[in-house]
C-alpha cells in the first residue's frame, strides 16, 4: 500500500530516540533496582488546588466545545502576562494549543515548507527534527559547544546560513543543556535574522525554572516583534506536563495565517484545562520557585560531583531540568556509555546522540529526583567509569 511522504520524512524520528529509557522502564517493571535520569518529569505534583480550579470547571459544565484561538478568559490571561514584554499585544496575537509540542508543530506547518531550512542550536529538543521534517524543510544545525556554555555564538549561526534558511529556531532556557541567552547575544542573533530576513521562533517553555542569570525574550526587543513567534505552557512552570495546555504568540498577520491551522488541526482546546491554565497565570502558586530551588540546588550537586570523577566532565547549566556531561574520555560514546551505565549499574540517562550530531560524546541527566537519589546515581556513575578505566589499563 501507499503512503504519505511525511511517514517517510519521520519514519526513524519517534520513539527510537527513547529507547533506553523504554528498556529502564521495562527493568522497573520487573522490579529491577533502576534509577531514572531519562525524562524531564517533574518529581512534584501539580499544586492541589489549582488542580480544583479544574474539577470545578468540569463541574460548572466547561466541557463544550471552544473556539479556534482560544477560550476569552485564558486568552486575555495571556494578553495581561506577555504585555510587559509586548506593547500593544491583543488577542489577534494570540493562539491557544494543547502544549507547547502542538503549537511548535502549528508554527512551523505556517512558516516553513519543501525545501525550506530550519536553523538551531545542536544539541536540541528531540523532536524539534520531526516537527521540521514532517514540513518537509531541513534542520541546518549551529554547534553548541560547551566551552560556550553551550550558548549560540553569532559567527557559528552566520556560518550556518544558507539562502534556503526561512527560521532560527531557539530554545531558552535550553533543553538539554540549560543554558539561557543573555540580552547582548540574543540581540546580536537578531541582527543577523534581521539582516537574511528569518524568522524567530523562540521555545520559552522553561522561563520559570532559570536559577542562574535572567530571562531575556526576543518579544522583549523592539526591532525583532515583527518576525518572533513564542511558544510556552504550564508543562514545567506549574509541574503540570499532562494537561497539555500552551499557547503561541506572534504578529497578528503570522498569527491570522496559523489559526485556519490551528482550527484544521484540533478547533480549540478544552475550555475546562483553560480556565485552570487563566488560574495559573492569574494566581500566584509556589510550584515553579520550589523546582527552581530544587533544581538548582542539584545542578550544582551535581556539577561538583561529576568534577570529582576524572574522566567525566559538564557544563553547569543556568536553568531547566538537565544537566548534560562529556562521556568522551571514557573512551565510549554517549549510546554506547547510556546502554552500559543501565545494563551494568542500573542508571538510566539519554544519550546525546538523541539530541543531535553535536552531542554524540554527551549524555544527559535530569534533575527531577531527590538529592540523596541524583548521588546514588552519581557513585554509580563514577563505578562504570572506574571499570571502564581498569579495562583500559589491562589492554
Amino acid at each position: 500500500m501507499r503512503y504519505a511522504a511525511i511517514t517517510d520524512r519521520l519514519y526513524d524520528l519517534g520513539g527510537d530516540k527513547w529507547a533506553v529509557h523504554n528498556a529502564a522502564r521495562a527493568r522497573q517493571a520487573k522490579g529491577e533496582d533502576v534509577i531514572e535520569l531519562s525524562i524531564g518529569e517533574p518529581d512534584i505534583t501539580t499544586d492541589p488546588a489549582l488542580v480544583e480550579h479544574c474539577i470545578d470547571a468540569l463541574r460548572a459544565g466547561r466541557t463544550r466545545y471552544s473556539n479556534g484561538r482560544g477560550e476569552p478568559g485564558l486568552v486575555d490571561a495571556l494578553i495581561d502576562t506577555y504585555a510587559p514584554r509586548f506593547p500593544g499585544i491583543g488577542e489577534e496575537n494570540v493562539l491557544c494549543f494543547p502544549g507547547t509540542q502542538t503549537a511548535l508543530f502549528a508554527v512551523i506547518l505556517a512558516l516553513v515548507g519543501e525545501g525550506d531550512g530550519v536553523i538551531t542550536g545542536d544539541p536540541y529538543y528531540a523532536t524539534y527534527e520531526g516537527v521540521i521534517r514532517s514540513t518537509g524543510a531541513h534542520l541546518q544545525p549551529v554547534p553548541l559547544r560547551m566551552a560556550h556554555g553551550f550558548i549560540m555564538q553569532p559567527d557559528d549561526l552566520a556560518a550556518a546560513i544558507t539562502p534556503e534558511s526561512r527560521v532560527l529556531m531557539l530554545n531558552t532556557p535550553h533543553n538539554p543543556t540549560g543554558a539561557v541567552l543573555d540580552r547582548s547575544t540574543l540581540i546580536q542573533l537578531g541582527e543577523l535574522c534581521i539582516k537574511h530576513d528569518l524568522w524567530i521562533l523562540c521555545d520559552e517553555v522553561y522561563e520559570a525554572l532559570i536559577f542562574e542569570g535572567d530571562f531575556v525574550s526576543p518579544l522583549e526587543i523592539d526591532a525583532l516583534r515583527e518576525r518572533t513567534v513564542v511558544v510556552s505552557s504550564i508543562s514545567k512552570s506549574h509541574a503540570a506536563t499532562g494537561f497539555r495546555s500552551g499557547w503561541s504568540i506572534g504578529p497578528v498577520e503570522f498569527s491570522r495565517r496559523l489559526l485556519p491551522i490551528s482550527e484544521t488541526m484540533l478547533f480549540g482546546n478544552q475550555p475546562f484545562i483553560a480556565d485552570m491554565t487563566e488560574a495559573a497565570l492569574r494566581q500566584h502558586f509556589d510550584t515553579a520557585d520550589r523546582l527552581r530551588e530544587a533544581l538548582g540546588r542539584r545542578a550544582k550537586l551535581l556539577h561538583d560531583a561529576i568534577s570529582r570523577v576524572p574522566t567525566l566532565s559538564s557544563s553547569m547549566p543556568q536553568g531547566g531540568m538537565f544537566l548534560m556531561i562529556d562521556v568522551s574520555s571514557t573512551g565510549l560514546d554517549g549510546e554506547a556509555f547510556a546502554w552500559r551505565l543501565l545494563e551494568e549499574q542500573g542508571v538510566a540517562v539519554m544519550p546525546g546522540a538523541s539530541f543531535g550530531e553535536s552531542a554524540t560524546t554527551l549524555i544527559r541527566l535530569a534533575l527531577t529526583v531527590p538529592d540523596d537519589v541524583l548521588m546514588q546515581a552519581v557513585e554509580r556513575l563514577a563505578a562504570l567509569c572506574r571499570s571502564l578505566e581498569g579495562h583500559r589499563l589491562e589492554a
